[in-house]
Formats: structure tokens, C-alpha cells, sequence
């Protein structure tokens, strides 16, 4: 593998990294703000209708990350739950399964202390991750991490050798496959200031706080003192159970519950490696594998959970598989909101958490 870098290092390579990404393939165009429209295709393929309706002719079909321009957004009829539509080359598709993106490269740390983890975000639609062994060297991952994805970063290092990428790589520490190292471009991802990480309220007495959330209206509600502080709405898992009875369904449970515990990054799913001492950061995403989901809270022993979600955009109908589904941003506040109250570096954290009531 290749060695740490050195300060002489990182300001060389800074230098070349942003003195030729203008002119990289592997990178296309730099700048620090993009503010065009674009969105990613989330899901394995989606259709370009010819009007914002379901019933209307297919004129195309785009394909699982490929980035699409929206030249305009439009508010139709159907579905009543998320009526929004794009329109786009050709046609017109439905935001449900897309997930809105920028392109915003950052400029990299020089370096991290030993024995301290910082946190961040995928700040481009998606990016490579790579692992490195020494029977196959620097090995590409796939699928790509994805933009609004958030990880642990442990250190400033170098890493693939790439004709169109000179510059840092961080390294990622993932809690479910710990063993093994993965490195990301660090102009990939945005460090996230302190601000980001702070809590929200915590003055506020233990019993004064509380989330409700509605799955019939699929809203979520928190409160303080009695008094609506914030609301959204949210998707909520799927009614039903396709285990037939030998695993957990993916209705999401009704009851009384608290927060459990508070993780900023959490890599959910089964890796069809786990068992191997290798580990693999990802797999098939249709196979649920999903690193970096952001801002998750645990409130029930089996997994179901609060969290951010990367993956779509189709809040107010049952999505999960039995989780509650929710914006970036907003799952951010309550994550930040909710007690137990969380340290900026700590990737769990566990004690008296505020009550969740979830009914119909």
C-alpha cells in the first residue's frame, strides 16, 4: 500500500490536483459551487413519459446512475402523495425513484490526528470507492458510494495510482467491514463543520420532548413542551411480511418506543462477504446494501429506525422495509434534536432517549 502522506507530500499533490482536474476525465470540470439542476436515476431503469402522467407513452428510458438535466419541475394531478415531475430530455419522469445532486468539490484536509475519526459527506453524484490488498493491490468497488452518503474519515493517505487523479485520498472506516481499509478522491467529500453536528435544544428536560409519527398520514411530528417544533413527512416500511413469517416484516411496528441508539453513519444491510475476513463495503443496492446512511436513530432491538435516505425522493407512501425513510436534512435535525445527546466524534451513541409514540 502506499505510504502516508507527508505535509511536502500534500501540498504537492494538492497543487496538481487542482491545477489539472479542469482537464480530467476522471473528474469533469472543477469548480467549488454547482447550481445547475440535475438529478441521478435511483433506481434500475426509469421511464421518460411523454406528459407528467403515468398512462402517458414512454418515449425512453434512462438507466441506474446515469445523471439526467431537468429543465423544469412540474406539479401534476397524480400521484397525490408526491405529484412532482421533471421534465427532461424527450419527455417528462417522476421524482419518486431520482435523487437530486450536485457536483461540489472540496478541498482536502491535509491531515487527521492519529486515533480521531472525522465525519463527512459524498459532495458529487457518486464516487469510487477502492480497496487495497496485497495479493490484488488497488481493487474499484462497486456501486459507487453515493452524493449525501456519510462516512467516518480516519486519514489523509495516497492512494490508486491514476493518470487522470493526482491529489489526497481518504481513508473510510466502515463499522460493519472494520478490518478492511477503503479510500476515496478527498475532493469527493465535504468534512462536515461543527455547526452541523451540534445539538439541537438540549436545555430541554428529557420528559418534554417527544416524537410522533402517523403511519396513515405518514408524518412525523416532534414536540416540545406539548408545542409542534417540527414536521414532515416521511416513508415508512412497506405494510406486509414477504419472509412468510420466518424473518422481521416490513410493516414498520406500532407502540410506544425510545431512542435507542444515535449512529451518524451506519452501514445497513447483509454483505454477502460479512463472513469472510475480507469484508465488502458494498453490494447489489437492490439487495440492500446501503453504506453511509446518514443519521440513523435505533428504536426498536430489531433494527428499525429513523434515518436519512439517498435513494429516493418519494416521501408520504410506505418505501422501507421497515424503517422510516426521511430527508438528509431533516433527518439531521432530529438526529441532532432527539436525546440522547450526541458527541461530534462519537460513531454510537447510546442512553435515555426521547420517547416515540408511532400509531395509525
Amino acid at each position: 500500500m502506499n505510504k502516508k502522506f507527508s505535509r511536502r507530500d500534500f501540498l504537492k499533490l494538492s497543487g496538481l490536483t487542482l491545477g489539472g482536474l479542469a482537464f480530467s476525465p476522471f473528474l469533469p470540470g472543477l469548480t467549488d459551487f454547482d447550481d445547475s439542476f440535475v438529478v441521478r436515476i435511483a433506481t434500475a431503469e426509469m421511464p421518460v413519459r411523454k406528459a407528467a402522467t403515468d398512462e402517458s407513452q414512454i418515449q425512453s428510458t434512462w438507466y441506474r446512475d446515469e445523471l439526467v438535466h431537468v429543465y423544469e419541475e412540474v406539479t401534476a394531478p397524480l400521484p397525490l402523495h408526491n405529484p412532482v415531475w421533471y421534465r427532461v430530455w424527450g419527455g417528462y419522469i417522476h421524482r419518486g425513484r431520482l435523487q437530486k445532486v450536485k457536483t461540489i468539490y472540496q478541498t482536502p484536509l491535509s491531515s487527521i490526528p492519529e486515533d480521531t475519526r472525522v465525519l463527512g459527506d459524498i459532495s458529487v453524484p457518486f464516487t469510487t470507492p477502492y480497496r487495497f490488498s496485497q495479493a490484488f493491490g488497488w481493487q474499484p468497488l462497486s456501486p459507487p458510494l453515493y452524493y449525501g452518503s456519510v462516512h467516518w474519515i480516519e486519514a489523509v493517505e495516497e492512494g490508486p495510482e491514476m493518470a487522470d487523479y493526482k491529489g489526497a485520498w481518504y481513508r473510510i472506516f466502515d463499522e460493519l467491514d472494520s478490518n478492511v481499509s477503503y479510500y476515496v478522491p478527498a475532493i469527493h467529500m465535504r468534512i462536515f463543520p461543527p455547526e452541523y453536528l451540534a445539538p439541537i435544544s438540549p436545555e430541554v428536560p428529557y420528559e418534554q420532548k417527544r416524537i410522533e409519527l402517523n403511519l396513515s398520514t405518514q408524518m412525523v411530528y416532534a414536540y416540545e413542551y406539548g408545542n409542534i417544533v417540527f414536521e414532515t413527512n416521511i416513508a415508512s416500511g412497506i405494510p406486509g411480511d414477504p419472509t412468510g413469517g420466518t424473518g422481521i416484516p416490513t410493516t414498520t411496528p406500532a407502540g410506544e418506543y425510545s431512542i435507542l441508539d444515535k449512529v451518524p453513519a451506519k452501514h445497513m444491510g447483509y454483505s454477502y462477504f460479512s463472513s469472510q475476513t475480507s469484508g465488502n463495503l458494498l453490494a447489489d443496492v437492490d439487495n440492500y446494501v446501503l453504506p453511509g446512511v446518514p443519521w440513523t436513530l435505533f428504536f426498536t432491538r430489531q433494527g428499525h429506525a429513523f434515518h436519512g435516505t439517498y435513494w429516493h425522493e418519494n416521501f408520504g407512501t410506505p418505501m422501507s422495509k421497515g424503517c422510516i425513510n426521511m430527508r438528509n436534512d431533516e433527518a439531521n435535525w432530529l438526529f441532532r434534536w432527539a436525546m440522547p445527546v450526541s458527541k461530534p466524534d462519537a460513531v454510537a451513541t447510546r442512553g435515555l432517549g426521547t420517547v416515540v409514540d408511532i400509531h395509525y
